[in-house]
C-alpha cells in the first residue's frame, strides 16, 4: 500500500479543502445551531464529484471526505450516505435503467437518496426487519416503520429494506428503491440530536406503499447481502469523518495552546498540555492510515470488512478522545458554543454508534481473529 497520496490524490485533497474552508466552514456553525440542511453546499459538493460522480477511487473519496468533515460533519455525513450507503448498491447491484434513474440525479447533486435498514427492533440487530414487502402482481406493497434514517427528511429516493418472504430469515430479505411522493411513504418524524444537526435524521413510514417491481434492487432475497455490502463500505466513510472531526479538533487545540497564557507562559509549554497533544497527533494518524489502508483495499477490489471495521472502531474512539481533550486544553471556553471544539465534541459521539456500534466492530473483529486462529 502506498503511504502518500498520488499527484491526482493530492490536488483533489487540496481542492476540497479550499472549498470546505471557503464555502462550507463560514455556514457551519449557524447550520448546526438551526438545524438547516444545506441545500446550497451539498449541491455544489455535487458538481465538484463528491456524490458518486468524480470516479476517482475509494482512497480520493476517503481524502475529500476528510477535508469536507474538518469544516462540518454534518456535510461529511450526507456526503457519506449518499456515496456509501445509497449510491454504491445502486450502482453495483442496479440495472443501467435503474442507475440512470435513481443515481444519476443524486450522483450530481439534484436529489438525495437514503438508506433505511435500521428498524425500532432492528438496530444492531438488522436481521430482525419486521418490515413487509408482499407481491402483488407487478408491483411490491411494503408496510413498516423505519428509524434514525439519514437524510430521511430530504431525500428524493430510499433504498429500503423489507421481507419479501419471512420464513427465510435474512435470506428472505430484499432491497427496493421507493421515490419521495409514492402514497403510503411518510415522513413521520425527524429527530432533534445531539450531533450532525445540520444533516435531518427521521423516521420512514410505509403504510400500504405500492412500489413497481421494477424498482427492487437485485434479486429477491439478495436485499441482506446488498445492504452488508454497503455497509462495510460505509464504515469506511464514517471512519474519514472522525479523522476529519478529530483532525479540526486537534489543530484548533494546537492554535489554543500557542495562544493561551497560564502562569506566565503559553499553555503548550505545559508539559501536560504536550502529552495531550502528542497523544491526538499519535493517535489521528493511526486513525488515518487504517481508514486509507481499508479504503486502499476496497479500491484494488481485495476483501476489505475488517479492515472497514478496524478503521471505524479506532477512528471513532480517537474522535471522541481527541475532542473531549480539545475541550479539556480550552477549558471552560471548550465548554461555549462559539469555540468550535464544542460542535466537534457533539458530532465526535454518532460515529461510535452509526453503520455499527463500536462493540460491533469489536465483534466483528474478533470473529475474524478467531477464524483465523483455527484455519
Amino acid at each position: 500500500m502506498r503511504l502518500e497520496l498520488t499527484d491526482e490524490q493530492q490536488m483533489i485533497q487540496a481542492t476540497v479543502r479550499e472549498f470546505a474552508d471557503s464555502q462550507i466552514r463560514p455556514i457551519a456553525a449557524e447550520i448546526d445551531r438551526d438545524c438547516r440542511f444545506p441545500h446550497e453546499t451539498v449541491k455544489r459538493m455535487g458538481e465538484l464529484g463528491l456524490r458518486g460522480g468524480g470516479g476517482a477511487g475509494a482512497v480520493a473519496y476517503v481524502v475529500a471526505l476528510e477535508e469536507i468533515a474538518r469544516a462540518c460533519a454534518s456535510h461529511a455525513v450526507v456526503m457519506s450516505v449518499n456515496n456509501s450507503l445509497y449510491g454504491d448498491p445502486l450502482y453495483r447491484f442496479g440495472t443501467d435503467a435503474q442507475r440512470e434513474q435513481f443515481l444519476r440525479p443524486v450522483a450530481s447533486g439534484l436529489a438525495h437518496g437514503c438508506f433505511a435498514l435500521t428498524e425500532p427492533q432492528a438496530g444492531s440487530d438488522a436481521t430482525n426487519q419486521a418490515t413487509i414487502a408482499s407481491r402483488d402482481g407487478d408491483h411490491y406493497v411494503i408496510n413498516g416503520r423505519k428509524r434514525f434514517i439519514t437524510t430521511g427528511r430530504e431525500a428524493s429516493f430510499a433504498l429500503v429494506f423489507g421481507q419479501t418472504d419471512r420464513a427465510k430469515g435474512h435470506r428472505g430479505i430484499s432491497a427496493f428503491v421507493v421515490e419521495k411522493g409514492t402514497p403510503g411513504f411518510i415522513v413521520a418524524k425527524v429527530e432533534d440530536k445531539l450531533g450532525i444537526r445540520a444533516s435531518d435524521t427521521a423516521e420512514l413510514v410505509f403504510e400500504d406503499c405500492r412500489v413497481p417491481a421494477a424498482n427492487r434492487l437485485g434479486e429477491e432475497g439478495q436485499g441482506f447481502r446488498i445492504a452488508l455490502s454497503a455497509i462495510d463500505g460505509g464504515r469506511i466513510g464514517i471512519a474519514a469523518q472522525a479523522v476529519g472531526i478529530a483532525a479540526s479538533a486537534y489543530e484548533r487545540a494546537v492554535a489554543y495552546a500557542r495562544e493561551r497564557r497560564a502562569f506566565s507562559v503559553p499553555i503548550g509549554e505545559h508539559q501536560m498540555v504536550q502529552w495531550m497533544l502528542a497523544d491526538m497527533a499519535v493517535a489521528i494518524d493511526g486513525a488515518r492510515l487504517l481508514t486509507l489502508r481499508a479504503a486502499a483495499l476496497k479500491e484494488a477490489g481485495q476483501p476489505f470488512g475488517t479492515a472497514a471495521a478496524m478503521a471505524k472502531l479506532f477512528a471513532a474512539e480517537t474522535a471522541m478522545k481527541v475532542t473531549t481533550d480539545a475541550i479539556q486544553i480550552h477549558g471552560g471556553y471548550g465548554f461555549i458554543k462559539d469555540y468550535e471544539v464544542e460542535r466537534a465534541f457533539r458530532d465526535a459521539k454518532i460515529t461510535q454508534i452509526y453503520e455499527g456500534t463500536s462493540q460491533i466492530q469489536k465483534l466483528v473483529i474478533a470473529r475474524e481473529v478467531l477464524k483465523g486462529e483455527h484455519d
